[in-house]
């Protein structure tokens, strides 16, 4: 999938009714295909990702706009969904803003530049989905650590994730036991 539709270009190639009609088809195609040759390219850099529930919030707009071009050595890709982002191409890290709000789990809640997001590994494949606890709409990030460190994807991501304003935090076992 592409991000351009590609049925809304239109291309009409005039030829000269003096030319060879031979001639003015491969002509009147290679014409075609230098304007398409570059819409084609382009497509194994664009990342296929489901926007989230919520990805029309507002807020999800604020911090998509401020999110880093390079996390690690992964630069950011075009994807085909409101309030998603990918990097790297093949994709290490991919971003979803407006996924569900987690609620209160026993899944490890890491703090990271004052944004708190809770891990869950998933036990076969050893993907990393973090999300961020406290904010709404939530944030969601998709990961393999074995790829990318999880400390670079979250120092990079923090401050974008913080643009969402937290409404709570998250609470160690230890604490709300003294509680």
């Amino acid at each position: 999938m592409y991000a351009y539709n590609v049925s809304k270009i239109s291309v009409t190639a005039r030829l000269s009714p003096k030319l060879n009609p031979k001639v003015g088809r491969l002509t009147r195609n290679a014409l075609i295909g230098a304007l398409f040759l570059p819409l084609l390219a382009g497509c194994s850099s664009v990342a296929a990702v489901d926007a989230a529930p919520d990805a029309a919030n507002p807020l999800c707009a604020e911090m998509m706009v401020v999110l880093p071009d390079t996390i690690g050595d992964a630069d950011r890709r075009t994807t085909t969904s409101q309030a998603t982002s990918a990097w790297g191409d093949p994709s290490k890290v991919v971003l979803r803003c407006g996924v569900q709000v987690p609620t209160p789990t026993s899944d490890p809640c890491v703090s990271v530049n004052d944004v708190d997001w809770v891990a869950h590994e998933d036990e076969k494949s050893g993907i990393w989905t973090l999300t961020t606890y406290g904010r709404t709409p939530a944030t969601e990030v998709v990961l393999d650590p074995n790829v990318i460190p999880s400390s670079t994807v979250l120092a990079s991501l923090s401050d974008a994730a913080a643009k969402i304003p937290a409404q709570k935090a998250c609470v160690s076992v230890d604490k709300s036991e003294q509680l």
